[in-house]
């Protein structure tokens, strides 16, 4: 009569010579299982759950996109017009200058008045970089940048000339001239040339370029820039134009 024990199932699944490496029942690994421990304790400890989570994840992504990426702007006033009205909405593109490039003739900005305009922030048209010599009016009672015309009938608010205030300015490096659409109702680069600065913004204090127009609906645009200014000679080169 054979003795021998048999081996049990048992046996066999515990016995060190016959099983394979042990293998994790979860597909998602450890590291899986953390995130999914993580989130599930977020979960838990914050009020009303997963959609209170979700929701304060979406305010924190806008509030980045806003400090660094993108900020919208109401239009405070109508020295804009007739391009940007009051109370238009126009999202300002904070990455415009932040990577080597600088705020170009024709870009409308907001930049930050604190000390030249006011402590507010501020929207106009650059008409004037740093070097450039711009004088109001020329014999056809235009504005002229470094001797050549910019005809501004495309964005000048109807019925408004160039500048009812004559002026003959040189930018200084790293500043800007602006001026509003409006020139009738803007104060602007023209009132501040006796001001601290000179009327002049440093590019410094631009916070952005506006690139659209996204609320009302029925205003939604994309705000361009006039191909009058692309013509302009660089400053000191009437030759050649500045892009």
């Amino acid at each position: 009569m054979d003795t021998e024990a048999q081996p049990t199932e048992r046996d066999r699944s515990s016995s060190p010579s016959g099983a394979g490496p042990e293998q994790d029942p979860d597909p998602r690994g450890p590291e899986g299982r953390s995130r999914s421990s993580l989130a599930a304790r977020l979960t838990d400890w914050v009020p009303g759950g997963r959609v209170t989570l979700s929701v304060l994840l979406c305010l924190v992504l806008l509030l980045l996109l806003n400090v660094f990426v993108a900020q919208p702007f109401q239009i405070p006033s109508g020295s804009m017009e007739q391009g940007l009205r009051i109370g238009d909405r126009v999202l300002v593109n904070k990455l415009a200058y932040r990577f080597g490039a600088g705020p170009r003739r024709g870009d409308v900005v907001v930049f930050d008045g604190t000390g030249y305009f006011g402590d507010a922030d501020y929207i106009k048209r650059v008409v004037g970089v740093g070097g450039d010599h711009v004088v109001c009016c020329d014999k056809g009672g235009r504005i002229a940048v470094n001797g050549l015309p910019v005809d501004e009938s495309s964005f000048l608010h109807p019925g408004d000339s160039p500048s009812a205030v004559p002026f003959d300015v040189v930018v200084p490096d790293g500043t800007l001239f602006v001026l509003g659409d409006h020139r009738g109702d803007s104060s602007d680069s023209r009132d501040h040339l006796g001001s601290p600065g000179g009327g002049m913004i440093p590019v410094g204090d631009v916070i952005g370029r506006a690139d659209w127009i996204v609320w009302p609906y029925a205003h939604w645009t994309r705000l361009t820039r006039p191909g009058a200014y692309a013509r302009v000679p660089a400053a000191g080169d009437r030759g050649g134009a500045h892009g």
